[in-house]
């Protein structure tokens, strides 16, 4: 996630090993189901441990969700909407999201016309805003947008009410939408991953944009993922490689230095590498069409640059990058 302004001090920031991929290894064994959490080092707040029992065959009870990085991302919820301010980045990235997504699909299928994500259910997690999520729905997908911070739900409600062409279901600022089953809907919820789990709830397409890198739990986050994407649906993830640029440019310079970013908003044990994403879905989790893009920011031009699958073998993926996967039939 990207942000700006007001400092946010963190404690820890300490690199560990870039060599290793126990970010995604096995769970440890877990502490007994309801115990209370502490705050943890850099090294074991990455180990996929969870305070609650683990099951990597079925729905997993987790809470992937940081408190810390819910309060910080909650006082900054009514700067979503400014494009110039605090989460002006992340503006700039949403072409390169929605081209990433396209692309995605694209690998698959035929997709004609402004509404090419028409007749498909495509989830939101993290949805902040709701930049992201408003581009899904002019896209044609019905869309759900969660998000664990309830200020950052009212702020995306207020926004879509602005605009009478999306259709906003079950919100407090928008009338109710037509039951026409043809036209694709938004709905915001407040809500975790988790609990659309318990739900039962699938989706064609699952979307986490800069989620990942903050969350407690990065596995159980991504095996919580896995069970909302239906067979043969599509999985995308947007974050940040484990590097040493990446921990210059966003946590050094964004940061410390320029303050482009909300001092204290990443943390480099956070971050994930492609390798490990890789592995986690190839190799544990026989998952297909697993890839990865690079997307640099070009400051010149002012925009995020989407390239192509290994480009500058893959040089371009040493700081952000997107990561997508399909989930095989069954």
């Amino acid at each position: 996630m990207l942000a700006r302004s007001a400092a946010r001090p963190r404690a820890l920031r300490s690199a560990v090993s870039s060599s290793t991929s126990w970010l995604l290894s096995t769970p440890a064994r877990p502490s007994p189901a309801g115990s209370p959490t502490s705050s943890p080092s850099p090294a074991s707040s990455r180990s996929l441990s969870s305070s609650r029992p683990s099951r990597l065959d079925g729905p997993r009870a987790t809470n992937t969700i940081s408190d810390e990085e819910i309060a910080h991302f909650s006082r900054l919820s009514a700067h979503w909407w400014d494009p110039t301010g605090e989460f002006g980045l992340l503006h700039r990235m949403n072409p390169a999201r929605i081209e990433f997504l396209k692309g995605e699909l694209l690998r698959v299928e035929e997709l004609r016309g402004s509404k090419w994500l028409q007749g498909r259910d495509v989830l939101d997690v993290g949805c902040g805003g709701g930049i992201f999520a408003e581009s899904l729905a002019r896209s044609g997908a019905n869309t759900l947008a969660i998000d664990a911070s309830g200020s950052n739900i009212t702020t995306a409600q207020t926004h879509a009410a602005l605009d009478p062409s999306l259709r906003v279901i079950n919100s407090p600022f928008s009338p109710s939408a037509s039951s026409s089953a043809r036209a694709n809907t938004l709905e915001y919820r407040h809500t975790a991953a988790e609990r659309l789990v318990e739900e039962g709830k699938t989706f064609d397409v699952v979307c986490a944009m800069e989620v990942i890198e903050h969350v407690e739990d990065p596995r159980g986050f991504l095996e919580c993922l896995m069970q909302l994407t239906k067979p043969g649906g599509h999985l995308l993830l947007s974050t940040i490689s484990r590097t040493p640029l990446a921990r210059l440019l966003t946590i050094t310079m964004a940061e410390d230095i320029l303050r482009l970013v909300t001092p204290g908003t990443h943390s480099y044990h956070k971050y994930l590498k492609p390798a490990e994403l890789r592995d986690f879905f190839v190799r544990e989790k026989g998952w297909a069409d697993f890839e990865t893009r690079g997307c640099p920011y070009d400051p010149v031009a002012g925009k995020w640059r989407l390239l192509d699958v290994g480009q500058y073998g893959g040089a371009g993926e040493l700081v952000n990058y997107f990561a997508g996967a399909r989930r095989p039939l069954e």
